[in-house]
């Protein structure tokens, strides 16, 4: 039996006998600690967190820079400067809850409609968090979207 065979079937094992609802809750709850750190520990101020990779290394904001600052204002009620630390955060933050709350009650047995998304959809997200990223290094194009 491969290394590979086994570490699937001891996986198999452990996650077998767990309750359905033990890992969205584990994963909830680590979103939670995490959410509620980061609004403690203001990103807004220099040396609580490492810089953005992407930022460090070319100078250029990724999509996701500025999400620290965002969840941070959002845990804080301002929602205001949360859009202006990165719009796409303060989009993507309630369909993440939105397929939590779906992945809770599948676990719990009520199960969910799904339908796999279809491939033009997937590519058009693709572009439109690449435009997002090009766009938000272009002041003079949209300067409300640099954080």
């Amino acid at each position: 039996m491969a290394v590979d065979e086994r570490v699937e079937k001891v996986q198999q094992t452990l996650l077998g006998r767990l309750h359905p609802l033990v890992v969205p809750l584990v994963v909830g709850a680590g979103a939670l600690a995490a959410v509620t750190y980061v609004g403690n520990v203001d990103p807004h101020e220099g040396g609580h967190y490492p810089t953005c990779p992407s930022l460090l290394l070319t100078g250029f904001y990724c999509p996701g820079c500025g999400s620290l600052r965002a969840i941070h204002d959002l845990a804080n009620g301002d929602l205001a400067g949360a859009w202006g630390m990165n719009p796409l955060a303060v989009i993507v933050i309630p369909w993440l809850v939105w397929r939590w709350i779906a992945w809770v009650l599948s676990a719990v047995g009520r199960p969910q409609r799904r339908r796999p998304a279809p491939a033009w959809s997937l590519y058009l997200l693709a572009a439109l968090v690449v435009a997002y990223g090009i766009l938000r290094n272009i002041p003079a194009l949209a300067p409300y979207l640099a954080p």
